[in-house]
Formats: C-alpha cells, structure tokens, sequence
C-alpha cells in the first residue's frame, strides 16, 4: 500500500547527495538497514519508483533518507534535487535483506553505505559500536559521505580508499584481499557489503579467497 508523505527538510550533505526527512506513516514499520520504494508524488513521477535506504532509526517520529543524485540521468534522483520542503513523496513497499548479526566489518561502495548509517546510529544509540570497522570505497575524497560522523563515531576503524585520487592517510585503489586482511583478523566473523553489483562480486570473491564462509557475508546489491 502506497502512502504520501511530506517533506520536511531537504538539504545537500555532498556535491552529489541530498539529506532528505518527511513525515512517518503510523502504520510504517522497518528494521535498520532495510529500503523503500519511493516515487515523487508529481505528475508523470508518481509511477517512477526508486529504492532507496532509510537512514533514520525505526523510532524516530520521521523518516530520513540520504540519497546519492544523479543529475546527468535526467531520472527520479535528479528530480529530487528540484524538490523543496512542502513537496511529497510517495512510499510503497519496504524491503532489504541487510540486517545487524554480530559484529564485524562492514564494506561499502559510495552510496551503498546508506543501509550502515541506520545500523550504525542504532549501535550507537546502545553504546555497541565495538570493534566493527566500515571499509569504504570512494572516488574522491569528496564523494566521501558523512565522513566526519564516521571519523568521529569509529575513529581508526573507519578507512577509506578513493580509486580515482591519492591522498594522504587514505587507501589508493579498490578493494582487495590484502586491504580486507590488513584490517581484520582471526575475531572478525560477519562481513557487511552493499555497494553497486560489480563491487560487491568482485569483494565477495576476494573474501572467499580468504576463506570466509558465505553464511558470514552478509550483502545487499545496489
């Protein structure tokens, strides 16, 4: 059942991506990490559905997503960024197989991290954030997303690698098995990937090649 929701506040947290809240459906019910299908509630947009994340915790009295735009795709994303508070969405189903098991490393690309900032907020707000790292792959620094609240929430187990610049006290290249290995050890169990289908089969592969067990991968295309 589809439902629309107005929105509250719309805001840029990068060059390419748009903080969105809006009122919550009482009937609307999710765990961290998991998606929706959105639509803009305009004529000719209402049947162009999106999935995208929540990043707001499944308590809090709105919703919230953080959503990469794509402007040169002439599609929903680049609609959203003509959008302003008052303007509404349309959101029809929730789904998403991405759900906290254990602590672990958590290994995403651009904007497949949104299913970790909902999970990692939730582990915050129970003072479990642990030993779990995020792995996360960028071009740029500038594409980085919330990479201060990040520094801040894990400290030395957030690191990031750009694939298209060379920075100082940053990885260089993609993910491999040497960069996973580098930064986990015999403890780590649960390995997290959500990120575009070519960087999740290229991870998954070089994890299997260090012998993790897949009922250990736990991922998400997209």
């Amino acid at each position: 059942m589809s439902q629309i929701v107005e929105i509250q506040s719309i805001e840029p947290v990068t060059h390419d991506v748009l903080h969105i809240t809006a009122e919550k459906p009482a009937s609307l019910s999710y765990v961290p990490g998991q998606a929706v299908d959105v639509s803009v509630n305009k004529p000719g947009w209402e049947n162009e559905l999106r999935p995208f994340t929540f990043t707001s915790l499944p308590e809090d009295k709105y919703i919230e997503f953080t959503i990469k735009t794509y402007p040169d795709h002439n599609g929903v994303t680049n609609e959203l960024r003509s959008l302003s508070k008052g303007d509404s969405l349309i959101i029809h189903d929730v789904f998403g197989t991405i759900a906290y098991k254990g602590e672990g490393v958590f290994i995403a690309g651009g904007a497949g991290v949104t299913p970790f900032i909902a999970i990692f907020k939730q582990l915050n707000k129970q003072q479990a954030i642990g030993s779990n790292k995020l792995i996360f792959a960028n071009k740029t620094r500038e594409d980085i997303i919330l990479e201060d609240s990040f520094n801040a929430l894990l400290g030395p187990n957030f690191i990031n690698i750009l694939s298209a610049e060379e920075r100082a006290g940053y990885e260089h290249g993609y993910i491999s098995a040497s960069l996973i290995k580098k930064h986990t050890d015999s403890s780590t169990h649960y390995f997290y990937l959500c990120g575009p289908d070519p960087m999740m089969e290229a991870v998954e592969k070089e994890l299997l090649s260090l012998g993790v067990a897949e009922n250990f991968i736990v991922k998400e295309a997209f």
